[in-house]
């Protein structure tokens, strides 16, 4: 017979910073060990990305509206933890220089922890950012207890860098990889760490990540998957489909929980099942006024008002299907 300690009870083979907020930079960020040197850190952003697209001094915008650079974006981590992740990202930059055909090829554990670190990292920064302000203005830092929880559920899983992880049944996140005709310059980065949604389209793909969704958001959206599969899209088509995504994660009304099993070899990860006693849909309803704005801002390179999107509000305006349910494979863009 094996049952589930409490996760404080256990043979701390997890480590988590949210018991005490520990977010400094002396500790380990994914380990917990005590660092020798407030220099022992790595970058949030892979230094191969931040070279290629030449991201380093470009402004990344917090969530309190400030800028930081993407190289001022960075995580202190042991040395044993740093290798283990340059094994990682070193695996997703050799499948990005082939492009989207490799890049498809990796399991989804791997794609799973190059976005993971990259998203806790952003939330870690902005962790910071929150202490520093609450030590400054005399308050007490308030946080809200759901982000709390998904945020060191994030980063529990993202210990199966370190510790060997097994999720049972199926994975607590949805990540696709997408085949973009876009310009080999692009790169285009977003997230939502409210939602723990995540997409980056660089070179000739794409990839969108919701990170505690159990995989719902694929089922949610299977019938506008099974339209685009095994197409090249146009980038305002992935943009649709990231809207879409975002939106949806979004309308997710879940607060998902995961039993954690150690055994002496590795750490069982069991997700609930999402159907609770309220009877509530997972997902609250969609609304196309809502949707349209959000579209709006996904296209804004292309210029479409609100109001071109929901003309017809039975129809909101796509580059994905024609009127009759057809891919559209050939784009005009002309206004």
């Amino acid at each position: 017979m094996s049952f589930v300690l409490p996760l404080q009870l256990m043979a701390n083979k997890l480590y988590n910073p949210f018991l005490d907020f520990k977010f400094d930079n002396k500790t380990c960020f994914l380990s917990g060990k005590a660092l020798e040197s407030e220099d022992e850190k790595i970058q949030v952003f892979p230094v191969w990305m931040m070279r290629i697209f030449d991201l380093e001094d470009k402004p990344f915008k917090l969530l309190d509206e400030s800028l930081v650079t993407y190289k001022q974006l960075q995580l202190p981590c042991s040395a044993e933890v740093a290798a283990v992740i340059a094994g990682v990202e070193k695996k997703v930059e050799d499948a990005v220089n082939i492009g989207y055909t490799a890049l498809k090829e990796l399991d989804q554990l791997t794609l799973f922890q190059w976005v993971g670190k990259i998203l806790y990292g952003v939330v870690f920064n902005e962790i910071q950012v929150g202490i520093r302000q609450a030590f400054l203005s005399g308050e007490q830092l308030n946080f809200s207890q759901a982000l709390v929880h998904k945020f060191k559920n994030l980063h529990f899983m993202l210990q199966s860098l370190i510790t060997p992880m097994e999720f049972e049944h199926k994975n607590p996140f949805t990540i696709l990889v997408l085949p973009v005709d876009s310009t080999p310059e692009t790169f285009m980065y977003r997230d939502e760490i409210n939602t723990l949604i995540f997409s980056i389209r660089m070179k000739d793909f794409a990839i969108i990540a919701t990170m505690q969704d159990n995989g719902v958001h694929e089922i949610y959206h299977d019938e506008v998957l099974a339209k685009i599969k095994g197409r090249v899209l146009h980038p305002v088509q992935f943009e649709e489909i990231c809207a879409r995504f975002f939106y949806s994660a979004y309308l997710f009304n879940r607060l998902p929980e995961y039993t954690y099993m150690e055994v002496p070899e590795k750490v069982f990860v069991e997700p609930m099942p999402l159907n609770d006693w309220t009877l509530k849909p997972i997902f609250d309803q969609w609304t196309v006024k809502t949707y349209g704005q959000v579209l709006e801002s996904f296209w804004k390179p292309w210029g479409y008002t609100l109001f071109e999107i929901i003309k017809d509000p039975e129809n909101p305006m796509s580059f994905i299907t024609d009127d009759q349910g057809e891919f559209i494979s050939d784009i005009d863009l002309a206004k």
